[in-house]
């Protein structure tokens, strides 16, 4: 490659270079910042309520998933949670629980063979992976966020490597000119 257009390469990928590092910056903040949050979920209460034991774990001795869903329900109703909607059951058979988990990030975890409610806590954990990944706007927002993100740090190692490859090379074809 010819010094003239190498150096200009260069400078063309430092523009490139700046200007997805500038676009992307924000969003790389929310995904670092909550991307740290999300690995420390186990080990902070605060971030999602930390794991009950049932009393058994047999799941052939569990109470029905409609039982564990009332019961679910009224512990909701005594620490006065706002009503939502059922998002999904989380069965941990080998704890002898069930999540029941709703819709505004709160959880009852409930023993499976008492149907006795066990713990009612907010997930934190959860909203903020929604914010992790775009989907607390919308799926459609989550697919071009993550396919945006992807390519601008795609954008950014290429372009990072050949800024800090490129003018090694023009030192070599710079020394090889005065030879």
């Amino acid at each position: 490659m010819k010094l003239h257009t190498l150096v200009l390469s260069l400078r063309q990928f430092r523009t490139w270079h700046r200007w997805m590092g500038i676009s992307v910056a924000l969003f790389l903040f929310f995904t670092a910042a909550t991307g740290v949050l999300l690995g420390w979920k186990k080990n902070v209460d605060t971030l999602q309520p930390p794991m009950q034991a049932g009393t058994s774990a047999s799941a052939d001795q569990w109470k029905s998933f409609e039982v564990i869903i009332r019961s679910a329900d009224r512990a909701m109703d005594s620490v006065r949670a706002p009503r939502a909607s059922l998002d999904r059951l989380d069965a941990r058979i080998d704890k002898g629980v069930v999540k029941v988990i709703y819709s505004n990030y709160w959880e009852v975890q409930v023993d499976g063979q008492s149907g006795r409610a066990l713990s009612v806590a907010k997930r934190h954990a959860d909203w903020i992976e929604h914010v992790h990944d775009g989907s607390l706007i919308s799926d459609g927002f989550k697919l071009m966020y993550t396919t945006y993100l992807g390519a601008g740090l795609l954008v950014l190692v290429v372009t990072g490597f050949w800024l800090w490859y490129g003018p090694r090379r023009v030192r070599v074809a710079k020394s090889s000119r005065r030879e």
